[in-house]
Order: C-alpha cells, then structure tokens, then sequence
C-alpha cells in the first residue's frame, strides 16, 4: 500500500493540498489470471472460499448436533433461488427510475447486480421452504447456523476490498480507501479517497457473530427454535441500514437513500418473526405446564354415600 497521487483526485471536490496523506490506497491486480487465457476475480474466488468455509464449519456442527450433514447441502441450494430473486428485486428498488422504463431487463441477471438485504430475506424464505419439504427440524438448523450465516455476510463483504466494490462516499479520512492501477474496478471513481463502507459492515458483522458466539456459549440451554437466527439477522440489518449512510447513492426520503430504507424493512421484517417464534414459544411452554385434565373430577354414585362428618366432628 502507498499513498495514492494527487492526479488521484482528477474531477472530485480534493486537490493536492486537500487529500490525506494517509490514505490506505491499494494497488494491486483484481484479477486472477489462470491457464488458457481464463481470468477470475479475485473477489469471486475469496467469496467461493468464504461460502465453502462456511459450508464445512455448519456440516462439522451438524454432526455434533445429531442433524444430518447431507440434508445442509439440500438447505444451501435451496436457498439460492430465493436470494436471486430477492436480490434483483432489491436492486430493482436501488434502481428504480431505469427498471420502471425497463422493467424487462431486471429479469437478466447478467445486467446489473443484486441487492443483499433482499437477497437474506429471499434465501432465508427459500431455504426454509426447502428444509420444511424435507421434514427436517427447521428450529433446530436455524439454530445451528447462526454463525455460518453471519460470516458469510462478514467476510463476504470484505472480500469486496479485492474487487474495489461497495465505496462509500468521497471522505478525508485517514482510513479512506482508494484503489489505484488499472482495475478493472467495481466502484466508479476508485482511485477517490471514500468511506471503506464494505469494510464497516463486513467487520461490524463479524464483531455481531463474535458477540452471539460469546453468547450462545455461555447460554447453551437457549431455545433452539430459530429466534436466535431471527433476531441475529434483525440486528445484521440494522447494522447495515446504519453503514448505508456512508454510501454513494442519493437520498429518497430525508437523509435516507433506498439501501437504508430497504435495511431498515428488512429489520422490522425479522424483528416481527423473532417475536412471533417467541411468543409461540412462550404458549407453548404454558400448554406444556397446564395440566392434561383441568376439568372437575367427579365423583362416581356407584362407590356408594360420602362420609359426612357429625355435629361432635366424628364420622357417623
């Protein structure tokens, strides 16, 4: 890493004098170049290893949990339709002035991109869906991958550091990021000094999955009926509606532009499940401590008259 030059700044509001000396500027090939030619994104290839890593850390718990491993490979596919569709629709909605006069070209997924926020509640509805059809104990698996789910959502956002995707707004900052060399780039204007905003999120969503683990350790006994899940994904997006203030896009309503709005739903979406999974819990702790017969237990005629005590207390 060096400092980046002050040709850097061409066209934004910076000049030489106004740029930070120490600015983290990162210059570096974002593609990887293998045989015959093939070229991969450096990003592409460390979100694989995030997902694979998660995958083989779940199966590992699923196995100590008496769950079986296979049936996680069924779950992780099933989510991918439902996050490919959530995602396009929260992009559509990031984009809305282009996709209502071409509403047609947000059903191809090779233009554009996806929008996470809607891709989570999308995969989440999916894999559920999935896991009910094959009967398994949905509560349990949720419990289970609380913290696979937000280190996929961490490390998956750091690894767009090495596509120079996901810049926040321009900033003087001495944590400022701006990427240098030829790219290709994801972000528009990379080499301008702007908020890591893939940063804050991707290390504020590990510190969340650090502190739940903490957490679940010390309560081992916690429900394991998916409020756990519900609740880490509420606090993840608001996590996230709090980062999209850094980011580029203009506001919509107030202060708030459509990723902190989107975020923002998404929050009250599962913060209104966690609620609903615990009051279900709490009738059903109260079904289980009522007793199986509350009604009155008469007495049967036929086992002749009751003993009545006399006036002197003795039975006559």
């Amino acid at each position: 890493m060096r400092p980046a030059p002050a040709a850097a700044t061409t066209g934004s509001r910076y000049t030489a004098d106004t740029v930070p000396t120490a600015l983290i500027a990162l210059d570096f090939d974002p593609l990887l170049h293998l045989v015959a030619g093939l070229v991969v994104r450096w990003e592409a290839v460390a979100i694989a290893a995030v997902i694979i890593a998660a995958l083989i850390v779940a199966g590992l718990m699923a196995r100590r949990a008496s769950l079986r491993a296979d049936d996680l490979i069924f779950i992780a596919i099933g989510v991918v339709p439902g996050a490919v569709i959530g995602g396009r629709i929260g992009y559509g909605l990031l984009h809305l002035d282009y996709y209502a006069a071409q509403g047609a070209a947000l059903l191809d997924p090779g233009r554009g991109g996806f929008e996470l926020s809607l891709a989570v509640v999308g995969g989440v509805i999916s894999g559920l869906t999935v896991a009910a059809l094959l009967d398994v104990p949905v509560g349990r698996w949720m419990h289970l991958v609380v913290l696979p789910v937000l280190f996929v959502l961490g490390a998956g956002k750091l690894a767009m550091l090495l596509g120079g995707a996901g810049q926040g707004q321009p900033a003087a900052l001495p944590w400022a990021t701006s990427f240098l060399g030829p790219g290709p780039w994801a972000s528009l204007a990379p080499a301008l000094p702007s908020h890591p905003a893939q940063a804050y999120e991707g290390f504020a969503t590990l510190a969340l999955a650090l502190v739940l683990g903490v957490v679940l350790a010390l309560r081992s006994g916690a429900a394991r009926d998916g409020r756990i899940l519900l609740l880490a994904l509420a606090l993840w997006a608001l996590v996230r509606a709090a980062v999209t203030l850094s980011w580029r896009d203009p506001a919509v309503v107030w202060e708030l532009n459509a990723g902190t709005l989107i975020a923002l739903g998404v929050a009250v979406v599962f913060a209104v499940a966690w609620v609903a999974v615990v009051a279900r819990g709490r009738r059903a702790a109260g079904a289980a401590d009522a007793p199986d017969d509350p009604s009155p237990s008469w007495r049967d005629p036929a086992d002749g008259p009751r003993d009545e005590p006399s006036p002197g207390g003795a039975a006559g």
